[in-house]
């Protein structure tokens, strides 16, 4: 099977990639920009992913996502992963829907209870108005998802087996930020001032007309 051609981004790209996203413009237009369409959104998982599975109880699927969520209608509803590097090292990645505003959190380490207290921590930074659910593949970093949603009022989505590209948002922004931190990268150095928005960046709030 031939092998799709790689692209290849200069270091120019890569900075006024980055200098755009920290200005708070969403990845999908910078993917738009630099010629990185959906085509990418089935991407391939990474072998951490795969060697992480298991059985995590009390699941609540996609498919009884609220319709806004699916259609994006409102803020409010994320998409979350694990974006690994060398050395057991990771970040988690999360994109809310409607907007695409990203949110990124440097993780210790990938059990479940290092990923939800950085989940917690996150979440607890936001108005709840603007955090209602939060969808994840089945990668056991989920598996005391309950207490996420116990601490928060926030609702676990899971991916159906093997399907993890209805996390679409989430699966192409992992994409876009492999150009800023590749595979084989050591994450564990990366700070967390370094992952933060920029801070004139906000996420869109609806205004009540009086």
């Amino acid at each position: 099977m031939a092998r799709k051609p790689r692209i290849h981004y200069t270091e120019t790209d890569k900075a006024v990639m980055w200098d755009r996203w920290q200005k708070g413009e969403s990845l999908e237009k910078i993917a738009q920009l630099f010629g990185r369409t959906r085509r990418m959104r089935r991407s391939r998982h990474h072998t951490h992913k795969t060697a992480d599975r298991g059985q995590i109880t009390d699941i609540v699927s996609i498919r009884e996502r609220p319709a806004e969520a699916e259609d994006r209608a409102v803020p409010g509803h994320w998409e979350g992963d694990l974006l690994f590097g060398s050395k057991n090292s990771q970040i988690a990645t999360l994109v809310e829907r409607h907007s695409r505003y990203v949110l990124l959190a440097r993780v210790k380490s990938k059990d479940t209870e290092t990923v939800i207290n950085a989940l917690i921590k996150q979440a607890h930074k936001l108005p709840r108005e603007l955090y209602k659910s939060l969808t994840w593949d089945r990668g056991k970093e989920m598996a005391d998802h309950k207490r996420f949603t116990l601490d928060t009022k926030i609702q676990v989505y899971f991916c159906d087996p093997k399907i993890p590209w209805r996390r679409g948002s989430n699966e192409n922004t992992n994409v876009l930020l492999r150009q800023y931190f590749p595979k084989g990268m050591d994450l564990s150095n990366v700070h967390q001032n370094r992952l933060n928005p920029h801070p004139k960046t906000e996420l869109p709030v609806r205004r009540q007309v009086h």
